[in-house]
């Protein structure tokens, strides 16, 4: 309490004044008493003196005394007036500090206070136990309270470890929580906080209470308002205004002394003369620098500094010579003896660059002219050029490198960039992983050059497309392998770099480059090459190139590993489209198939095409485009095109295929979203086709996809009328029309994605009618040839986006090829239809298949009359290498494949089917259905029906 005492408020102030300074008495002679006589008569005669030299004639000369006081005109009066501001303003500045730093002092005797206070009843023997027993509030409150009052702080509370008070001055806020943070406190270190309260600024101190195991029991937080805390301002500032008048009185004093000197030494200099004076030193002070020369009106010397003598050599007492008698060059003599204004004119005396700056003095009076040393700023100023040129070059980096995500490009970009303004050849080499798109291995330090650029073309140094290896010591291969970039300033002393090729390293020297710096490029902690900046008329690099060298290399690096980044996905989405679109089309009897498959700018999407054989020598033709591009677009065309093939095996109709597929899609957007994949398949389209050869009928069916291009054979083009259905995932369950075209023989079917008829700026009208011309200038082309005609005149540009191309030459079957016949529904004609079949396998020279075939076709027609009803009809279709044994009847019930057993007396029948043909099955006809079997046209077909009827047996 005895060091806080010391900061209690003062019981009164001071009513100390300074006192005020009396008036000057006005009415006192200057002269001796001598100066009072008149023709030999005493001072004080009555002849002393007329009447306007008595008192009454002083009266007007303290008047003018008192006003020269208030508005002074004199140096005496102004340099009064400047000691008495500066005498108050010391004195103000003292009160004002003294202030702060009496607040200062007490708000940090605020602070130890209650810290003291806190910490002294957090560490007090019995807290902790106080604190950890069944009622602390009990325990520590009467403790807190009798503290509170000892100390004189405002509160002291103790809180749990959660800020719950368990102590307050004010009993209805105890068990209340703290919303102040104390996490510091829980830690060990005290907290303080200085905050403004309803008393004044106050100071909190928070500690916290440690049981024997280190563990914090509660808290202790303690307040106390600045105000309590004694000041000693109220104390001290009575001496310090006492302090003030006495100087305010010397300064009066001493401005008396020195306003009579000042009057005895400029002799009763006038106004006049005190403004010229005024005016010639205020141009000094503005026009100064280091040199000062004063000139008057004629071009005459009137002053030079020190300085000004140094600067132009100028031999001693020139003070009053004329500036053209100076032996100064006459540029500069010219403008210092003409008085013309001037602001920096550059001259040249001797070795140093001059700034000269001339500031006239009145009409005809003079000028004032000063003189800089401009030497060291002219090589501050290059510096700053070359700093600026740097700069400059780092901002067209950054714009230029990296335009496209091509490798090869970026690094040209780079080389474009850096020649000639930075170095004068570059060259870029890059790891072979990082060429293929693949993650560098670090295993190697061989690079291939892959862009380089100079001032010249014929520079001996390695050439694009060379694969370097860098050997140990080598300043490339220490770059690469300490990731820093390596100055070499003079390549003819560094033997390391001419021990990897020396006869390279001499013609180098020879062709005049001289120095190097080599620079990694690493991105992401990756080496993916280095690039070299190599000078020849230039000055050599220094050690402050090596940073802007090192921030190009950073940039082209990001870009260059964003390129083969891309390079690495565009190469897995090429590969994964490339092995989801078909390889080889099949060799199909009912079309001759041409393709074309173009991918966009942006890389490959979801266009697709495929040819699916179907049972009966007819061919399924599709053409779909899903939305959007990459990998995520050709994973969805893969899907759509293995839905395709699988709906295909069951030979649906086009419509109901697509229907099918309208379902499979919105199923899939479904899980896409259930799983919360933004990746929707909704939008694709497709058409579909199918067509017959033995009857030229063609199927079509399309969902949101543009309708096919139908070539006659006498090379007219139309555009078939197709019903279009909404794209797929979209149809919302609605059915899909479909419609059946006629196609004569060698007529071509020419299916397209809608990047091949629309593009931007194009209308699709215009699309369909350049696509018109282009198909009808190929009458009598082969299909690739066909393809790539209209890929010439549709495509002038690489496409924005996916194009797929499928033409299709229709052919048919020769009647010859087909056998049909009406089956009555008696079991006993089958006899007569087996042997009118083997007839004609005969005729078609392959008898020694018939064997095989009457086991196929009585099974299929056997079944057809036992479970089906008319009419029934059987069909022999020789196609290539496979014979097609086709029965329909006028149910639409599917037989089933099942295994018989021992005691079964049939099941039997499409055992033997499945097993003597390639492959069977039933498709749908609007009247009824077809079993169908495939047989190859081989020579081993009957020796295996042999061995599975002896093996039935």
């Amino acid at each position: 309490m005895g060091k806080l005492g010391r900061y209690a408020p003062a019981s009164r102030r001071g009513d100390d004044v300074p006192p005020k300074a009396g008036p000057q008495e006005a009415g006192r002679t200057a002269g001796p008493p001598e100066a009072g006589r008149a023709n030999g008569r005493p001072e004080g005669g009555p002849t002393a003196g007329a009447p306007e030299t008595g008192p009454t004639a002083r009266r007007p000369s303290a008047g003018r005394r008192l006003l020269s006081l208030r508005k002074p005109r004199t140096v005496a009066g102004q340099v009064f007036l400047l000691q008495l501001v500066v005498v108050l303003l010391l004195i103000a500045t003292a009160v004002t500090a003294l202030l702060i730093q009496d607040r200062n002092r007490a708000i940090q005797e605020a602070k130890d206070r209650s810290l003291v206070a806190a910490e002294s009843f957090a560490n007090a023997r019995g807290t902790a136990e106080a604190m950890e027993s069944d009622d602390p509030t009990a325990e520590l409150q009467p403790h807190a309270e009798a503290v509170r009052k000892k100390t004189g702080v405002d509160y002291v509370v103790a809180l749990s470890p959660y800020g719950f008070r368990w102590t307050h001055p004010d009993t209805d806020q105890i068990g209340k929580h703290v919303s102040t943070s104390y996490g510091q406190a829980l830690e060990g270190e005290p907290h303080q906080t200085t905050f403004d309260s309803s008393l004044g600024k106050a100071v909190d101190s928070t500690v916290a209470v440690f049981n024997d195991k280190g563990t914090a029991v509660g808290l202790v937080t303690v307040g106390v308002t600045v105000d309590k805390v004694t000041s000693v301002v109220q104390q001290q500032l009575p001496v310090i205004l006492a302090a003030g008048g006495v100087a305010l009185l010397l300064a009066a004093g001493g401005s008396a002394l020195v306003s009579g000197r000042l009057r005895r030494q400029t002799r009763g200099l006038g106004p006049v003369e005190m403004t010229r004076m005024y005016e010639h030193h205020d141009a000094v002070l503005h026009a100064v620098r280091e040199g000062v020369i004063i000139l008057d009106g004629d071009g005459r010397l009137l002053l030079v500094n020190d300085e000004a003598r140094r600067l132009l050599a100028l031999p001693p007492e020139v003070e009053g010579r004329p500036v053209t008698g100076l032996g100064l060059s006459p540029a500069l003599a010219g403008l210092l003896g003409s008085g013309r204004a001037a602001t920096d004119k550059v001259f040249l005396a001797g070795d140093t660059l001059l700034a000269v700056n001339v500031r006239p003095v009145g009409p005809r009076e003079g000028s004032v002219a000063t003189l800089r040393d401009t030497t060291e700023l002219r090589a501050l100023a290059g510096r700053a050029d070359v700093a600026g040129g740097r700069l400059q070059l780092l901002y067209e980096a950054s714009t230029r490198i990296g335009t496209t995500l091509d490798m090869k490009r970026t690094a040209e970009e780079l080389t474009e960039v850096t020649v000639p303004r930075f170095a004068d050849f570059a060259t870029v080499e890059l790891a072979e992983p990082v060429l293929q798109g693949g993650e560098p291995t670090g295993a190697s330090t061989a690079m291939r050059h892959v862009a380089a650029a100079g001032i010249r073309a014929d520079a001996p140094l390695h050439p694009v497309g060379t694969l370097v290896s860098y050997e140990p010591g080598n300043p490339v291969a220490t770059g690469i392998a300490t990731g820093r970039p390596v100055l070499v300033a003079h390549l003819a002393s560094a033997d390391d770099w001419r021990a990897q090729d020396p006869q390279r390293a001499r013609q180098v020297i020879a062709y005049g480059i001289h120095s190097m710096i080599s620079v990694p490029l690493q991105a992401r902690g990756q080496l993916l090459g280095v690039v070299e900046f190599w000078r020849s008329d230039q000055d050599p690099f220094e050690p402050d190139d090596v940073s802007p060298a090192e921030e190009l290399a950073t940039r082209a690096a990001v870009c260059i590993d964003n390129a083969r980044r891309y390079t690495r996905e565009h190469t897995t989405a090429v590969t994964l489209q490339r092995s989801l679109l078909p390889g080889a089309l099949p060799e199909l009897s009912a079309l001759e198939v041409g393709h074309r498959y173009l991918p966009a700018q942006a890389g490959v999407g979801g266009d697709w095409y495929d040819v699916i054989p179907l049972p009966g020598a007819r061919v399924a033709l599709v053409v779909g485009d899903v939305v959007g591009h990459g990998l995520h677009a050709a994973a969805t065309m893969g899907r759509l095109r293995t839905a395709v093939h699988n709906f295909a095996a069951l030979d649906l109709p086009p419509d109901e295929l697509l229907a099918h597929l309208d379902e499979l899609v919105t199923r899939i957007d479904d899980d896409a979203a259930a799983e919360g994949r933004t990746e929707a398949v909704t939008g694709a389209t497709c058409l579909y086709a199918v067509y017959d050869p033995v009857s030229g009928q063609c199927v079509l069916a399309r969902a949101g996809h543009p309708g096919p291009a139908l070539v006659s054979p006498d090379g007219s083009v139309t555009f078939p009328d197709i019903p279009v259905a909404p794209p797929l995932g979209v149809g919302g369950g609605l059915p899909s029309e479909k419609a059946v075209l006629r196609l004569a023989a060698d007529s071509r079917l020419v299916l397209y994605t809608d990047g091949l008829v629309e593009a931007r700026g194009r209308d699709i009208d215009v699309g369909l009618d350049m696509l018109r011309e282009a198909l009808a200038g190929t009458h009598g082309a082969t299909l690739d040839d066909t393809c790539q005609t209209v890929l010439d005149a549709m495509l002038r540009t690489r496409p924005s986006d996916d194009v797929a191309l499928l033409v299709a030459r229709t052919r048919l079957l020769d009647p010859d090829q087909v056998a049909e016949w009406e089956v009555p529904e008696d079991p006993a004609a089958v006899a007569r239809i087996r042997a009118e079949a083997t007839r004609r396998l005969e005729s078609w020279g392959l008898g020694e298949t018939a064997f095989t075939t009457e086991l196929i076709l009585s099974e299929l027609v056997t079944n057809a009359i036992r479970y089906g009803k008319s009419p029934i009809r059987l069909r022999l279709l020789r196609d290539h290498d496979s014979l097609f044994c086709e029965v329909g009847d006028g149910t639409s019930t599917s037989p089933h494949l099942r295994r018989a057993t021992l005691t079964d007396e049939g099941g039997r029948g499409l055992f033997l089917v499945a097993q003597l043909s390639r492959r069977w099955g039933t498709r749908y006809t609007d009247r009824g259905k077809i079993i169908w079997a495939e047989q190859a046209i081989d020579g081993t077909a009957a020796g295996d029906a042999g061995g599975l009827l002896m093996a039935s047996l």
